[in-house]
């Protein structure tokens, strides 16, 4: 597994195709009319109180929130920029993985094919937790490839480095899981990766990811480990119809979309050739233990109950360096020329939507963009609602979506003295953690703007005050076909009728 000498500019190399393309990512951010996704809204609002967890993701992504938003306030831009950075810092790993596994044009090939994959051009635009566990994901597989081929010292700092990276990963996402079961595969299928292992090295990898873990196992167990129990439920079987094939087909097909046509194709070519000869290179070997987990944990997932497309992302990054080795390997120049070609149109048309959404709506593709819009004028129509209202203790939604971006777009008026944002629970127990934090309690329930998100539940909400009076149903326009409705009310006298012992939904109201 010994890599062929790299040209002296090949870094230089990467790093200017890298730049170029963040550099287009970043003049989209700051100028696109997009407006927050309410789980970025989210991921804003908890970075307004820097935790060590929060209900539904591990931390990293309120930290990275939080840094740059100190250096240039709370804009949309400055929320999501981390993820641009993220990415970019990913595409030098994969750069640096295929380099040092094999040579230089694996690495630049392998960057190129990442950095223009579908999914990393949301991925790099969007404040979610992805980007940080790919860039981290990068950094300990780097780190595990220079780990293997080194000695004495140098690979002690090593074991300390994949420990510390991987610690950072599952503190970005739990999907981190998928590099424990790569790690834990490679060693057992390759007798190079198991004779490396020296006590000294796995007793500091581990010492180094439990210590960075501990902050956050030690957060979980104070607050009834919430963060595993959602990342658990989003995996439950429970509800959903079992053994199905219409999603597994569904997730499949996703993958062209998310890894690209001809990556995702040309991995599946590999994997059938591996099997059919039974024999792979060490490199190889090593990628692949990396790649297949996400994708055939994630599709037995999707065959026993649901599964979403960007669920078998981890797996991406030693992917793109395997399917760049393997296309170069069969002298497939074309196809992989033509494959970067195809991703670079993807990913421009892309960036132009992101710039000029109404072009997105004058080819009929606005409906990808329709929860990224609308939501200033939707946090305007509940404050102003509540403003003509002087008596009005508080504002209690009954979205979670809603409630965050009206947090994050209200921010100044909730700044100014307007009253709190709550949430209203439909069930017993909060189940996210707007509910969590922010419960509609009979405390400030004297008298209620209720808004009801859609319509949806309304007539519990009501049943739940003693008096309810003065519907409004207000719209906002989101593209030229669609508009977001909201029903609103003033409740008084919030006293939560009790909910059903086994559904935890509260009983039907008495029809009028």
């Amino acid at each position: 597994m010994q890599p062929t000498p790299a040209r002296p500019d090949s870094l230089r190399d990467a790093v200017m195709l890298v730049a170029a393309l963040t550099l287009v990512r970043l003049v989209a951010l700051f100028v696109t009319p997009l407006e927050l996704y309410p789980d970025e809204a989210q991921y804003w609002l908890w970075s307004r109180e820097l935790a060590f967890g929060y209900f539904s993701k591990p931390p990293m992504i309120a930290w990275a929130i939080w840094a740059t938003t100190a250096i240039g306030g709370d804009a949309e831009a400055w929320v999501r920029l981390s993820a641009t950075l993220f990415q970019a810092g990913a595409a030098v790993m994969v750069f640096l993985i295929g380099r040092r596994l094999l040579d230089a044009r694996v690495g630049l090939a392998g960057a190129a094919l990442y950095a223009l994959m579908p999914g990393v051009q949301l991925s790099a635009l969007v404040a979610a937790t992805d980007a940080p566990l790919l860039f981290f994901l990068g950094l300990f597989l780097w780190s595990y490839v220079v780990w293997l081929r080194s000695e004495g010292g140098r690979k002690a700092g090593f074991a300390l480095a994949m420990g510390l990276a991987l610690g950072l990963a599952f503190l970005s996402k739990y999907a981190a899981v998928y590099a424990v079961i790569g790690l834990i595969l490679h060693a057992a299928v390759s007798a190079e990766a198991r004779s490396a292992w020296r006590p000294l090295d796995l007793a500091l990898f581990l010492a180094a990811l439990l210590t960075t873990l501990a902050p956050n196992l030690a957060w979980n167990a104070t607050h009834g480990f919430a963060t595993f129990e959602h990342t658990a439920s989003n995996a439950a079987w429970s509800g959903v119809q079992l053994f199905n094939v219409s999603e597994l087909a569904g997730f499949v097909g996703s993958q062209f979309g998310v890894f690209g046509p001809v990556p995702m194709g040309a991995l599946a070519v590999g994997i059938v050739l591996a099997i059919r000869t039974r024999r792979l290179a060490a490199p190889d070997l090593l990628l692949i233990c990396f790649t297949l987990p996400p994708l055939l944990i994630v599709c037995g997932q999707a065959f026993i109950s649901r599964a979403n497309a960007n669920w078998s992302g981890a797996g991406y990054l030693a992917g793109s360096v395997l399917v760049a080795a393997w296309l170069l390997r069969w002298r497939a120049r074309r196809w992989l020329i033509g494959g970067l070609a195809l991703q670079g149109a993807i990913a421009a048309a892309f960036l132009t939507f992101v710039v000029s959404p109404t072009l997105a709506d004058q080819l009929g593709l606005s409906n990808g963009l329709k929860r990224a819009r609308g939501w200033s004028d939707t946090a305007d129509l509940i404050l102003d609602r509540a403003a003509r209202d002087p008596a009005v203790t508080a504002i209690a939604v009954n979205n979670r979506f809603l409630f965050y971006a009206t947090a994050y777009y209200g921010r100044a008026a909730f700044e100014a003295g307007a009253p709190p944002l709550v949430s209203w629970l439909l069930m017993e127990g909060p189940r996210n953690q707007a509910e969590t934090v922010a419960p509609l309690t009979p405390a400030i329930g004297g008298r209620v703007l209720a808004v009801s998100f859609e319509g949806w539940r309304r007539a519990e909400m009501e049943a739940d005050f003693a008096r309810a009076s003065g519907l409004e149903i207000g719209s906002v326009r989101l593209d030229p076909e669609r508009r977001r409705r909201l029903e609103m009310f003033i409740g008084e006298g919030f006293a939560p009728r009790p909910r059903d012992p086994i559904s935890g939904l509260p009983d039907r109201p008495t029809p009028p």
